[in-house]
């Protein structure tokens, strides 16, 4: 049991002064205002980063050096990638995990939902135990703490025509049937964590499975979260209405009963039409504005998809910068270069910090099908402390500390961080920062200059 005190808290029916917060077995019991004796200064619900793929940390920084032919794109990237994932052994991927869940805490997330698909040897053999990379993920948030769904990857081919996987790709790849049993192999590695883990499934993309694959992979675990990345490039786009006749945003909500607990990824190239339809349908769209701007993605139509009360959250995808208030910062500012305006995310008179923090924390609890996203009796007791003694906090004042810590700030005015009753961030620093970041430092050793 863990008993909470802070000067203000944002709960669902708004700010609160001096509350108190009881936690038992992970979950909030009692959330209790007007209580004297504060130690902390703001207290947070904490966001789920929803979209995350760990291994991808260890290139940050190394893809920077523009190419001798031609412009580099998201798919030169992609192929440096590629040649760099096959030297991962399984203890890499656990050490790079467990040193992006660190930094995730310290960003300020409790939890995270990994889009897991490095699933085999280099070459595409599978390991003797079909799920040992996705067991790899779990291993790192049992020693970090941080809240995890784990969604195992379907890649079944090389694109919508159906050519074989590339030699990048042959780590990824396995059929309807062998999935099945990989990912059954990884719900009984989530089984072995606390009980506010989970796992979902993704089809990677349309580009990556087959239809046969994508109906099956939906009915794989019907009331799982299911994640998909979906329009992300403009040369994907072409061929997927090349192949399907349609857009893929279009095509996919006349095809399938696309609803809540989806959650889509990127959509960067969305016609207005399909913005509009995907608001309506209420799935989640996964936004990752650090990982979109550096791999030139393109900008979301978020003043018009929010405007239609569409639902979204954040993720940092490629792992380049983990940054929760710079991919809200970024969010906020690409929106406002591409319409030439203010404040684009906020609804009239609202604060745009308090916009932008309550769509993702809801918006990631949603797409990671967690009982989180407000600090409420029953959720889960995900949390997050701001010190409100930081030179661009002080004197600040209910929605103005989340306009000041996103537009002023950083994650480091992070003080504490609890991810289903677990403190695992105390003082900005993860309880566990120092042996994983020394594992994770021999890793990198050894990898230098692959990228």
């Amino acid at each position: 049991m863990t008993l909470l005190h802070a000067e203000t808290a944002l709960l669902p029916d708004g700010w609160a002064r001096d509350v108190e917060v009881l936690v038992q077995g992970g979950r909030i019991v009692r959330v209790t205002p007007g209580m004297p004796g504060a130690t902390l200064g703001c207290l947070l619900p904490a966001p789920v980063n929803l979209h995350a793929h760990a291994f991808q940390r260890a290139m940050a920084g190394g893809t920077e050096r523009r190419g001798d032919a031609g412009q580099d794109s998201f798919w030169t990237w992609r192929a440096l990638m590629y040649r760099f994932l096959d030297h991962l052994t399984p203890d890499d991927v656990q050490a790079i995990a467990a040193l992006v869940q660190v930094e995730m805490a310290e960003a300020g997330y409790a939890a995270v939902a990994e889009f897991h698909y490095l699933h085999h040897h280099p070459g595409g053999q599978p390991y003797a135990d079909l799920a040992e990379m996705s067991g790899r993920i779990v291993a790192a948030a049992a020693e970090t703490g941080l809240g995890l769904t784990l969604l195992p990857v379907l890649y079944e081919q090389g694109g919508c025509n159906g050519r074989p996987l590339s030699a990048g790709q042959m780590r990824f790849g396995n059929d309807p049937d062998r999935f099945g049993r990989l990912w059954q192999g990884a719900g009984r590695a989530v089984a072995q964590l606390a009980p506010d883990a989970g796992i979902g499934v993704a089809p990677h993309s349309l580009r990556a499975v087959t239809r046969d694959g994508l109906a099956q992979a939906v009915a794989m675990a019907p009331d799982a979260p299911l994640h998909m990345h979906l329009a992300e490039q403009v040369a994907e786009v072409a061929e997927v209405q090349a192949a399907y006749g349609a857009r893929p945003v279009a095509w996919l909500l006349d095809h399938h009963a696309v609803g809540p607990r989806w959650c889509l990824v990127h959509c960067t190239q969305m016609e207005p039409s399909e913005t509009l339809a995907l608001a309506a349908s209420g799935a989640v769209a996964g936004l990752c504005p650090i990982t979109e701007a550096n791999l030139g993605d393109g900008i979301f139509d978020g003043v018009r998809y929010g405007g239609a009360g569409g639902r979204w959250g954040v993720g940092s995808d490629s792992n380049v910068r983990i940054a929760l208030a710079e991919e809200l910062r970024l969010l906020e500012y690409g929106q406002r270069l591409q319409g030439r305006g203010r404040a684009m995310l906020a609804g009239p008179g609202q604060s745009t910090g308090r916009a932008l923090f309550q769509a993702a924390v809801q918006g990631g609890a949603q797409a990671a099908g967690r009982a989180s996203g407000a600090i409420r009796v029953g959720d889960w007791a995900d949390l997050l402390a701001l010190d409100t003694k930081a030179v661009d906090l002080a004197g600040r004042q209910g929605d103005g500390l989340l306009d000041a810590w996103i537009f002023a700030g950083d994650d480091r005015m992070v003080e504490g961080v609890w991810s289903a009753g677990r403190h695992i961030v105390t003082g900005g620093r993860h309880v566990a920062r120092d042996r994983i970041e020394a594992r994770y430092r021999a890793v990198t050793a050894r990898l230098a200059g692959l990228v």
